[in-house]
């Protein structure tokens, strides 16, 4: 009895597992639409393309037989015949309804002006070329310093020093000499004599002249006939005394340093551009910047100078900014951020329509001038703006090919944009490999690869390529399908077959 009842058990055991295995085939059989296809047309796979196997976790994996996965070992699984007849095509057809699920968002190839920011920081400095140094032009004794401390400001003119100095008590007396000569040939003397009189004068003259002494100064002299004890040395520029090297009672050499005084009407901006940001820098550019002390203000130069060499410690490249400031709210060391930025023309290349036609003065961006001449702060022959790098042409046909950033997926060396294919019963998009240029804001610059008009996707690309993926077509990852990519192979060795791992 018990032999029995151990094989009904058993029997009632194989009924049910054979139920369930009927149930299931039947339901799959009523869900799966493409069953029902191969019902109605039968003999549809022998007229299909060959049968296919890939792996369900790496669909990279494609054999012309079953077989186990090279990486994981997993048994291969018959590839859909859809996915077998589009194996190696880049294109994805999905119905409108799936579009609009997967939220497929496409923008137009154009040509078009794009603009980069460029952002730097630096340092307010003091314009060298207006920076002056008060030295004696002979040597003496300083009986009188008119400036006791630096950061005085002085006007053009203004009394500095009063220097005692045998030298030029001496010179003194020879133009006195030399004028009472000069006087008595006037009326006494031949023409010769009073000639000769009228140049030992002049020669008198340039000598006080050339150790400092102003020509005011020099006819004073002769007005009064008697030498001045002591000369006073004038400010040549206005500005601050930004140093102060000497003391009343001090004796000086020729050439001694005893003031430095700075316009700071202009100043420079001294800022650090990277080398990536170079291709976007030009001489003349305008720059706007903000100050840390004057929060919510903007100030406005022009780059005059970009250094030839690069910073070997700090890898950046030192960019000089021309800046106006007549109140002096800029001062020497203040820290500054600043953005230029560069408007570009076809292959990425600086166009600016303010200069387009235009000569500048190499020293002084700030000239600028329709026609040909010479600058009129320094004299300098004025050059074209083009020669300083601009790309000034402003048609359609120098404007670059863009597109919106969001729209290529970049991996390594590789850029891969996905493109609406127009004139399709459903929409189809087609991944294409192209060759981008520089990223200026929001778009790229396409250099090959794309043509002006086409529709590329701008949102959902991950999605489109998530399907080829999933599908193991060619896509971002995975260019060439049915081989395993090198460096993605789990420890397997370039070529290496496949092999049965034991668990």
């Amino acid at each position: 009895m018990a032999s029995i009842r151990r094989t009904i058990r058993s029997g009632a055991w194989v009924v049910g597992v054979l139920t369930l295995i009927a149930v299931g085939f039947v339901l799959g059989y009523l869900v799966s639409p493409a069953s029902q296809s191969e019902a109605a047309m039968p003999g549809a796979h022998s007229e299909s393309a060959p049968q296919k196997w890939y792996c369900s976790m790496h669909p990279q994996i494609i054999r012309d037989k079953p077989g186990l996965c090279p990486i994981c070992d997993m048994d291969l699984i018959p590839m859909p015949t859809e996915m077998t007849a589009h194996a190696a095509s880049r294109e994805l057809v999905v119905s409108e309804a799936a579009a609009r699920l997967m939220d497929i968002q496409t923008s137009a190839v154009t040509r078009r002006a794009v603009t980069n920011r460029v952002r730097m920081v630096g340092k307010v400095d003091y314009d060298e070329t207006r920076v002056k140094s008060i030295a004696a032009w002979s040597p003496g004794r300083i009986d009188r310093l008119y400036v006791d401390f630096t950061g005085t400001r002085v006007a053009q003119g203004d009394h500095l020093v009063d220097l005692y100095s045998p030298e030029l008590f001496g010179a003194q007396a020879e133009l006195l000499q030399a004028a009472k000569a000069a006087s008595r040939a006037a009326t006494e003397a031949s023409e010769y004599l009073k000639d000769s009189a009228q140049a030992t004068l002049a020669a008198a003259r340039e000598k006080l002249r050339l150790l400092g002494l102003k020509t005011e100064q020099i006819e004073h002299i002769e007005r009064s006939g008697e030498p001045l004890t002591h000369v006073t040395i004038y400010s040549p520029i206005g500005g601050v005394v930004i140093q102060k090297m000497a003391t009343e009672g001090m004796y000086v050499e020729t050439g001694t340093h005893i003031y430095t005084v700075a316009d700071l009407s202009q100043v420079w901006v001294k800022l650090d551009a990277y080398e990536s940001d170079l291709p976007w820098i030009r001489y003349g550019q305008e720059v706007t910047f903000t100050a840390e002390a004057h929060p919510g203000e903007v100030f406005q130069g022009w780059i005059s100078f970009i250094a030839p060499t690069l910073d070997a410690k700090t890898r950046v490249v030192k960019v000089r900014v021309n800046v106006n400031n007549p109140d002096d709210r800029l001062k020497p060391e203040m820290f500054v951020r600043a953005v230029v930025e560069s408007h570009l023309a076809q292959g990425g290349k600086v166009m600016d329509p303010n200069l387009a036609g235009k000569w500048t003065c190499p020293m002084h961006p700030s000239v600028l001038k329709d026609q040909a001449g010479t600058c009129d702060v320094c004299g300098m022959d004025l050059v074209t703006t083009e020669s300083l790098g601009y790309m000034t042409a402003q048609s359609a046909g120098v404007l670059p090919l863009v597109i919106p950033a969001s729209a290529p997926l970049i991996t390594g060396q590789r850029a891969v944009v996905y493109v609406k294919k127009p004139d399709t019963e459903n929409p189809t998009f087609e991944g294409r490999q192209i060759v981008l240029g520089p990223r200026a804001g929001d778009y790229y610059v396409v250099k090959e690869g794309l043509a002006e008009g086409e529709q590329v996707v701008t949102n959902g690309s991950f999605k489109i390529d998530s399907a080829l993926q999933i599908q193991a077509r060619p896509s971002m990852m995975n260019p060439e399908v049915g081989a395993m990519p090198a460096g993605r192979q789990h420890g397997m060795e370039a070529g290496q077959e496949s092999q049965t791992h034991s668990h």
